[in-house]
């Protein structure tokens, strides 16, 4: 059987990125390791507080040699305008959510809207991903 575990966003700073996941958003650190035999490369993933099996990896846009510097630039370009990730939070009560997200800092692009499958918001984290809140009254049967 297959199971998502891991979803990767890039990020622009991992620190800020961080701070805005677990301060802002509420999540929690799942794993934050740095390996110096790979440069110190940083591992650093959150997640939503007692669901450990679902983590998301920060992941600082690299530059060579896995990306030359003119794709990097691309990928920052993309990720600041909001076309480089999409993560899709689920919440039971939308727009409680919302407002408890809002006291905390988050800055909302939509408000939550009435949709056909529920009622759904968005917001963009600190590096320009966009985050889909959605309370889902639809579900497709299995």
């Amino acid at each position: 059987m297959l199971k998502i575990a891991v979803a990767q966003l890039r990020v622009h700073d991992q620190e800020e990125a961080l701070a805005f996941y677990t301060e802002k958003v509420g999540m929690e650190v799942h794993m934050d390791v740095t390996f110096p035999e790979m440069g110190d490369f940083r591992w650093l993933t959150v997640g939503p507080v007692g669901q450990p099996d679902v983590s998301i990896v920060l992941m600082p846009i690299p530059g060579p040699p896995v990306m030359d510097e003119a794709t990097a630039e691309q990928v920052r370009e993309l990720l600041a305008k909001g076309f480089a990730s999409n993560v899709f939070l689920t919440t039971d009560d939308c727009n409680a959510t919302y407002e408890d997200l809002r006291s905390r800092g988050v800055e909302f692009i939509s408000a939550p809207e009435e949709r056909p499958f529920g009622v759904d918001a968005a917001f963009r984290d600190p590096s320009g991903n966009s985050i889909r809140l959605t309370e889902v009254r639809v579900r497709v049967a299995a």
